[in-house]
C-alpha cells in the first residue's frame, strides 16, 4: 500500500505498563547473577584441582565449562545492568540490545568449551590415563548441587528473557554434565575401565555443543530483528485489522528491543470520523500489550484520495 505522509496524522506513542510477558530488570536478578558467579568460581577451582590431581579429563572438562559459565554469567549480569540504564540522546532506545549481545557471546563460549573437551577426550581415548574415581565422584556431586542451586536463584520466569535463560541453560547443562561425570567416576572405580572417563568427556562435550548451538541460533535470530518467539505476527495483523474503522494495515514490523522487551511499528489506514484517533490508539495499545508488545508506534492515515 502506498504511504501518504502528506495526509497522515503524526505517529503517537503511548507508554503503558509492561505486560507480564515482558519482564523488566529486577533487583533479584543481580543477587542471582552474583551468587552464581561466586559459587561457580569456587566450584571450577575445586574441580580443576581434583581433576588434575586424580587424572579425570571428564572432571577437567566440567571445570572448563564452569569457567565458561562464570564468564558468561559476568557478561549476562553486566548486560542486564546496562540494559536498565535510561536512553540517551545517542542511544535513544537505551541499552537493551546489550542483553542480546551477551546471549550471543555466551553461546560462542559454550561452543568453544565443548570443542576443547571433545578434542581432549578423543586424544585420551587413544591413550587412557588412570583415574581415581572416588574424589572425582565427590567433586562431581558438589557440581550438581552448586549448579542446581544457582539455577534456582533465577526463579521460575527466566523463560521470558533470553539473557537470563542463557544463564540458566549454562547452569542446568553443567548439572547434567556433573551427573555424567559422577556416574563415570563411580563406574571407573568399580570396573577399572579408565577409557570410560574419556568417553564421558566426549559425550559431555557433544551435549554442551548442542545446547550452545541452540542458544546461538536463537541469539542470531534476535540479533537479525526477527519477530520474537511468542509473538504471532499474523495474530497481530489480524487484531489491528479488527480495530474500529481500520481499513488496512501496512508497514507492520515487530522486533525485540532486548531479550525481554518487544516493539512494533505499523501504519493504520482508517475511515475518518469512525472513531476518535486517541480512542483508537488507546485500544490498539491495550490489545498489543495483551499480545506481549508494550512498546509500539502507530501511524494513522486516511483512505486514498482523502
Amino acid at each position: 500500500m502506498g504511504n501518504r505522509h502528506e495526509h497522515a496524522h503524526p505517529a503517537v506513542q503511548i507508554q503503558r505498563q509492561p505486560h507480564p510477558r515482558q519482564h523488566q530488570h529486577r533487583p533479584g536478578s543481580a543477587a542471582a547473577f552474583r551468587w552464581s558467579i561466586i559459587l561457580n568460581s569456587a566450584l571450577s577451582g575445586l574441580q580443576l584441582a581434583i581433576g588434575l590431581a586424580f587424572g579425570s579429563l571428564a572432571l577437567i572438562g566440567d571445570a572448563v565449562h564452569n569457567l565458561g559459565d562464570v564468564a558468561g554469567l559476568l557478561f549476562g549480569w553486566g548486560a542486564e545492568r546496562l540494559s536498565a540504564r535510561p536512553p540517551t540522546t545517542r542511544f535513544t532506545y537505551g541499552y537493551g540490545r546489550s542483553t542480546q549481545l551477551a546471549s550471543l557471546i555466551n553461546a560462542v563460549l559454550i561452543l568453544m568449551a565443548s570443542a576443547v573437551v571433545i578434542v581432549e577426550g578423543l586424544q585420551r581415548l587413544r591413550e587412557p590415563v588412570a583415574v581415581v574415581g572416588i574424589p572425582v565422584a565427590v567433586a562431581a556431586a558438589v557440581g550438581i548441587a552448586v549448579n542446581l542451586g544457582s539455577a534456582r536463584l533465577f526463579g521460575s520466569d527466566h523463560s521470558h528473557d533470553l539473557n537470563r535463560r542463557a544463564a540458566v541453560v549454562h547452569l542446568l547443562t553443567d548439572a547434567a554434565v556433573s551427573a555424567a561425570v559422577l556416574v563415570s567416576a563411580l563406574l571407573v572405580h568399580l570396573t577399572g575401565w579408565n577409557w570410560l572417563d574419556a568417553a564421558t568427556a566426549i559425550g559431555v562435550g557433544l551435549a554442551v555443543a548442542w545446547s550452545g548451538w541452540q542458544l546461538l541460533r536463537e541469539a542470531l535470530v534476535i540479533a537479525l530483528d526477527a519477530v520474537p518467539a511468542g509473538i504471532d505476527l499474523a495474530e497481530v495483523d489480524r487484531m489491528l485489522h479488527q480495530l474500529p474503522g481500520v481499513l488496512d494495515v501496512h508497514h507492520l514490523h515487530v522486533w525485540g528491543m532486548s531479550t525481554s522487551q518487544n516493539a512494533m511499528t505499523a501504519h493504520l489506514k482508517r475511515r475518518p470520523g469512525s472513531i476518535d484517533d486517541m480512542d483508537l490508539l488507546h485500544e490498539a495499545k491495550q490489545r498489543l500489550a495483551e499480545l506481549g508488545i508494550a512498546h509500539s508506534t502507530i501511524q494513522l492515515e486516511p483512505p486514498e484520495g482523502v
